[in-house]
């Protein structure tokens, strides 16, 4: 090669070579000092470029990390000359052997930071324009931009890692069930809209002009009818569709490890569920999980922590004193139905500025303020100080096991809001004064959900989890008389106050899944319309029968200790929905619409 090359990539293009009969024999990532002495080929990305002088050293990288390759004038002339003309992300390919790195030079924090490989050859397979951020961990990109060019930002060890470890998860799921006798069974993407749940992706038919297919917001109702088929057990990793406004761990389309089994009651499924996390914590993190899991109902994570996913590595539990301020002459207290306090250690430390931050904290979750009380040695330091009697002080007190230098939050009103702003600025508070331990995994089965909930937008009872969960034993008429206090046979699991998997036992027998859907509003006909399929299937010996499925992203995530499931997704949307690499959901054709009997209305302000 010509050393007076113009110094650019289109310059440099011109010297790419074939890679003929060279074989990669080893990773970047994989030699150490006892490959000392070998003829090794390499073939990765160029990290870094360094000129010492005569020497011109190369960080390799791939998949599985990096090695120092280095261009000796003395050692290999021919292969030094060129070296000049390696920039970041380069495609190369190295003949080389591997020697110690000299005193002094040796790299702690690298699997291949005892060795370097010293170039004999190399060959020049792709260049590549400057990329348009650092391919590194250190990475100080935004997200949209890295979102932009994902094929760039998967070339990080972070990603690398994370994708690799969904892979190990995705094996141990489908060994462990294998070993306990389930069949992976594929269910369509292509079914039926139903009502309830989240809103439906919607697919138009050309076949069937004016027709639409949804896309299954799981596989609730096929693994049902496997059951009722006779399969037993089944499982399947799947792809689930929701159209619904996304946060950091949602997304319009996420993965679902699936599982469903007949002739079994929520402890069965409870400990098989348990022996899965079990082996998938030991295969993949080599942790050894403590069963039997925890468990508490649903109604005491409420009363305590204010939210059915608590996080149970820290204390500061929500304490009901609303009979104790219920006479106060602070009518926020007296007039509330709910009021709940959390007290917090050595808490009057947080400054005024704090205390109005976590008042805004809270108004996200529809609380209309945050009252407060610092305890001194000898008064309490409050706006609202005043308003309570001596009485109402010592029992405040002894309930709260109040100390000097503490603070106490306080909560009123409906007890939907008390709950999720107290529950809320539990974990915030939790964080913030580095009581949750690292490390720690504290799994807990959440039980006895109420069977519904009120929804206020539309003014009546919807299913908790789906309409297909079956009510407690004796509540199959309290769900349709009174449908607030009928309870449900549903579980979900929580890991450190993350939702990490969630089931139930199923209806089995028509006559009750048919009160369900009048429970839930839906008339006979439409429930027939809709539904059909699954009661005609109910009525011709349907097995007892429920399941559980589990959040892979989630999970994933979980492990990997990312802070969002789109850091362990290969190509993931935004939180608006969209991919920014591809440039997708995007117009097509009026010849396509037509096709599909669709046709698009203008938005009119």
């Amino acid at each position: 090669m010509n050393e007076n090359i113009l110094d650019t990539q289109s310059e440099h293009q011109k010297f790419i070579v074939p890679l003929n009969d060279w074989k990669r024999d080893h990773s970047c990532g994989e030699l150490t000092a006892a490959d000392i002495g070998k003829e090794v080929c390499l073939m990765g990305w160029v990290q870094y470029r360094r000129d010492h002088g005569g020497l011109i050293f190369a960080d390799l990288r791939d998949n599985q990390g990096l090695t120092q390759v280095v261009f000796s004038p003395e050692i290999a002339p021919e292969a030094h000359k060129n070296a000049h003309i390696l920039r970041s992300e380069y495609v190369i390919a190295v003949k080389g052997y591997v020697r110690a790195r000299p005193e002094g030079m040796v790299n702690e924090g690298m699997k291949t930071g005892e060795i370097e490989v010293v170039a004999k050859e190399w060959k020049l397979l792709n260049t590549s324009k400057t990329p348009p951020f650092a391919i590194e961990d250190r990475c100080d990109a935004g997200e949209n931009l890295r979102l932009e060019w994902r094929y760039l930002d998967l070339r990080r060890p972070a990603l690398q890692k994370a994708l690799r470890m969904r892979h190990r998860i995705a094996k141990a799921v489908r060994a462990y069930l294998d070993e306990k006798d389930f069949v992976e069974v594929e269910t369509p993407v292509l079914t039926k809209s139903t009502p309830e749940g989240a809103r439906d992706f919607l697919v138009p038919s050309r076949l069937n002009k004016g027709m639409f297919y949804a896309l299954p917001q799981s596989p609730q109702l096929f693994k049902q009818l496997l059951m009722i088929g006779g399969l037993d057990r089944y499982y399947q990793i799947v792809k689930c569709f929701r159209d619904e406004d996304l946060r950091a761990d949602r997304q319009p389309e996420f993965t679902q490890i699936d599982i469903e089994m007949s002739f079994v009651n929520e402890d069965d499924i409870m400990s098989m569920a348990e022996g899965l996390i079990s082996a998938v914590f030991k295969d993949v993190l080599k942790k050894t999980v403590k069963t039997p899991f925890v468990r508490m109902t649903w109604k005491e994570a409420m009363d305590k922590y204010g939210v059915d996913k608590p996080d149970t590595r820290f204390g500061l539990e929500l304490i009901d004193v609303t009979g104790i301020v219920k006479d106060s002459q602070f009518k926020v207290f007296s007039d509330a139905s709910l009021v709940k306090a959390i007290r917090v250690p050595e808490g009057e430390k947080f400054t005024r500025k704090e205390i109005d931050e976590f008042t805004d904290y809270v108004k996200v979750f529809g609380a209309k303020g945050l009252a407060w009380i610092k305890i001194r040695e000898n008064e309490w330091q409050s706006p609202i100080a005043k308003f309570l009697s001596d009485r109402e002080r010592e029992e405040l007190s002894e309930v709260l096991n109040l100390k000097p230098g503490d603070i106490i939050f306080f909560q009123s009103g409906k007890s939907e809001i008390v709950n999720a702003a107290l529950g809320n600025l539990r974990v915030l508070l939790g964080e913030k004064l580095g009581l949750i331990p690292e490390g720690e995994l504290n799994f807990l089965w959440v039980t006895d959900f109420p069977l519904f909930e009120f929804d206020e937008e539309e003014k009546r009872y919807v299913a908790c989890h789906h309409p297909f969960t079956s009510p407690q034993e004796g509540h199959e008429e309290i769900m349709l008389n009174e449908p607030q206090n009928a309870f449900a046979k549903a579980y979900d699991l929580v890991l450190n106050g993350n939702e990490v998997g969630g089931g139930s036992i199923r209806i089995h027998h028509a006559s009750i899944q048919r009160k369900m859907f009048e429970a839930l509003g839906i008339d006979r006909n439409k429930a027939e319309k809709q539904f059909g399929f699954l009661i005609n299937a109910l009525e011709l010996g349907a097995p007892p029968h429920g399941g559980i499925a589990f959040g892979m992203d989630r999970l994933v995530m979980l492990l990997a200790g990312a802070k969002s499931i789109r850091e362990v997704i290969a190509f993931p949307k935004t939180q608006k929905g969209s991919c920014l690499l591809t440039a997708a959901p995007d117009f097509v054709e009026r010849k396509q619409l037509a096709e599909l009997g669709v046709k698009i209305i203008e938005k009119t302000d």
